[in-house]
């Protein structure tokens, strides 16, 4: 099946890159940004939820609506409001009754963005505040697996407190996660990550550290890159944080948003100026040592 991960850790190394396209990376939220909220699937996470507060935490039943909610806007998720509570839960386990038993089988393949994708010819890299795991499935449903060079999720930003080299690595992309404190900096298409080290709170989006954290982990230069993204916070956020962004699910602007997309199949008409100069060499040459090791899950 593709998209398992490799049990394997690559140190990626830049030969070169251009430096003078307008953008040269491209910043993708994954959930309600490349397919829509109509889908479902955001209200039955939030179901999954609810149901893991009810079952696991033992809270009262006729606050665990309201309390999702809530803490979603205070804290980014319910996750990360509930650990800021004080809640003890395994990460790994949430995540597994979360999305676990969600109903991917509605999302399909979407050849339409895969090819749009594919034509752009700048680094993509999605950044989402879930796990992996979700986020390997989803690209897999949606047959988008091979179009994005890494992934920034929740294992990036949260990594476990053992000691990771850098980067675990799925058969077709980089799911970037984090490790020890000692880290150099590396003038790498995806610089190591190891400098994020576990923190008593989540860090997840909307926060400004957030979005800071992922454009170094992606060594991107924040005014060559767009970030795409669904809710308003995350690109009010974005934008001060230096990035060029586009709010997706709206035909209106919001604040801090460049553009604004009705649907990411708009997107070639809305920002042509992706695709000028496509014929140059934007991308980079990666070279890779590959080291055998355990992935930690």
């Amino acid at each position: 099946m593709k998209h398992l991960l490799a049990e394997i850790f690559l140190k990626m190394d830049v030969v070169g890159r251009s430096s003078g396209a307008k953008y040269e990376c491209l910043l993708f939220d994954m959930d309600d940004t490349l397919y829509p909220m109509s889908s479902g699937l955001n209200l039955a996470c939030r179901k999954n939820i609810e149901d893991y507060m009810l079952q696991h935490l033992h809270m009262d039943e006729t606050e665990v609506p309201r309390m999702c909610l809530e803490l979603y806007r205070e804290y980014g998720t319910t996750m990360a409001g509930l650990k800021a509570l004080g809640y003890e839960f395994d990460n790994d386990e949430f995540h597994a009754y979360v999305h676990g038993r969600l109903p991917y089988e509605v999302l399909k393949p979407d050849p339409v963005l895969r090819n749009l994708l594919i034509s752009m010819p700048q680094r993509k890299i999605i950044f989402t505040n879930a796990d992996k795991a979700h986020a390997s499935q989803v690209l897999s449903r949606l047959g988008l697996e091979d179009c994005f060079e890494g992934i920034i999720c929740f294992e990036t930003l949260n990594p476990p407190h053992e000691p990771v080299d850098c980067l675990d690595v799925p058969e077709d992309n980089a799911v970037l996660t984090g490790g020890t404190p000692e880290a150099e900096a590396n003038s790498i298409g995806l610089t190591d990550c190891r400098s994020f080290i576990s923190k008593p709170r989540i860090l997840c989006k909307p926060s400004v550290e957030a979005i800071v954290a992922a454009i170094q982990i992606a060594n991107v230069d924040p005014k060559k890159t767009i970030f795409f993204d669904d809710s308003g916070r995350n690109i009010a956020s974005g934008k001060e944080a230096g990035l060029h962004t586009v709010i997706v699910g709206s035909s209106m602007l919001v604040p801090g948003a460049d553009h604004a997309l009705s649907s990411i199949h708009n997107i070639k008409e809305a920002l042509p100026e992706i695709w000028e100069g496509e014929g140059e060499q934007i991308g980079q040459v990666i070279q890779s040592s590959a080291v055998a090791t355990v992935v930690l899950a």
